[in-house]
């Protein structure tokens, strides 16, 4: 079987074509970062695309707009990009005139990216350091900065330096935030694909309030997310929610439910759980009765536009619908009905809870308790039910045992 050649052989082989290989771009900056990298991308410079599939036959083209070919670099198959230039020419992610050519340096090809932490090459044979921005040095100032004005030609640039500053603990310098305040009237004509990309990306963060409030600053928010923009101003009743309005709560609470996991569909849910707030009549305020019911209109015209996973809308309607109510729960029948509505959505309890424990500051002895309370309510399944029983009586029978089987498992708590 042949060997696949190491990353020193193949830049060793670009070298004696009169070319250079790098390493370019995230795996770069998180080597800086101390963060554990991810796969590598490869620029080489000096030899053309023609060249390079000729000396290297198995690799496999895959660019359409510009030349990129896959191929194996020691136990991995990786990307080999050559190095190019970019002009704006229409609008959007697509609206470039691409241009690649064995005189175009290593330097040029970083000018064209975003941020200078993204803008740093390795030369594979020496270890050196390309960094022509300053982009080592913004990192150890943990300074978020965009390497010219060719920023604000891909506007989801600015979701991602925002995203970027939420994943890190960054600045955004001043700068920057001004370039991506220019991005507005692009960036909402972006496809919904890439801006639900970076939300959910923003949603993995150490700290998720930060997007949003980077893009607050850059008067992006209201364009792209009105739904969370909508929640600016929306006063509540201070001695429930000293954090201040309904935006800065939504941000409190998603920033609680992160600490707690690191599901992104619980960190969703907690963002949406009060989406209703925002279409609260003004002279309601600072009530939002209601608020329940409005939001999960909401975020199905949300949905509308950006086609969340089926499991993200479940849970993000289910948690609107019942996170005000849920901790009021006295009845047992309410309990049990609600305890169901959970195991049958595939929401998960802990996901659940993270959200509920978030907006009320203690959860419902129910839900603390639900891994003694389910398994004891689903072994009732109803195939001892009575023979006179029928159709609808049946279902009645079985929650009629299950709210019992409840009320003796929290009985026998409190006396343990």
């Amino acid at each position: 079987m042949k060997t696949a050649m190491d990353e020193k052989e193949f830049a060793r082989k670009i070298e004696s074509m009169g070319g250079r290989a790098y390493i370019v771009g995230g795996w770069v900056r998180d080597k800086l970062l101390h963060v554990e990298p991810k796969d590598k991308d490869y620029v080489i410079c000096g030899i053309s695309a023609d060249d390079f599939a000729r000396r290297f036959p198995d690799a496999l083209k895959a660019g359409k707009s510009f030349p990129v070919y896959r191929t194996r670099i020691g136990n991995k198959v990786s990307e080999i990009a050559f190095a190019r230039t970019e002009r704006k020419s229409g609008t959007g992610y697509r609206g470039f005139d691409v241009r690649t050519s064995p005189d175009i340096t290593i330097e040029d090809d970083l000018y064209r990216r975003d941020t200078t932490m993204n803008s740093i090459a390795v030369d594979i044979l020496t270890g050196e350091f390309i960094d022509p921005f300053g982009g080592i040095k913004d990192a150890g100032n943990k300074i978020i900065r965009a390497v010219s004005d060719h920023f604000m030609e891909d506007p989801v640039r600015a979701l991602r330096a925002a995203r970027q500053a939420a994943q890190t603990g960054f600045t955004i310098e001043p700068l920057t935030i001004k370039l991506m305040s220019k991005c507005g009237d692009e960036l909402i004509k972006e496809p919904a694909e890439r801006i639900k990309g970076e939300l959910m990306r923003a949603l993995t963060a150490r700290k998720p309030s930060i997007f949003f409030e980077y893009l607050r600053k850059a008067d992006l928010l209201q364009g792209v997310f009105p739904e969370i923009a909508a929640l600016i101003g929306k006063t509540q009743p201070k001695e429930f929610h000293p954090e201040g309005d309904a935006y800065m709560h939504t941000l409190d609470i998603l920033d609680k439910v992160s600490l707690e996991t690191e599901e992104t569909i619980a960190r969703f849910a907690a963002l949406c759980h009060d989406l209703g707030k925002g279409t609260t009549p003004n002279d309601m305020l600072p009530h939002h009765y209601g608020h329940e019911i409005r939001g999960q209109d909401v975020f199905r015209e949300w949905d509308k536009r950006m086609k969340f996973p089926v499991s993200f809308k479940k849970m993000a309607i289910f948690t609107i619908k019942t996170h005000m109510h849920a901790p009021l729960h006295k009845k047992p029948g309410k309990i049990v009905d609600l305890l169901m509505d959970i195991h049958k959505s595939a929401i998960s309890f802990e996901s659940y809870n993270a959200v509920i424990l978030a907006d009320h500051g203690t959860l419902p002895s129910y839900l603390r308790c639900y891994k003694q309370i389910m398994p004891v309510m689903l072994a009732i399944t109803g195939n001892e039910h009575p023979e006179r029983l029928k159709g609808r009586q049946i279902g009645e029978w079985i929650r009629e045992r299950r709210i019992r089987a409840y009320m003796k498992v929290m009985h026998d708590m409190q006396m343990s």
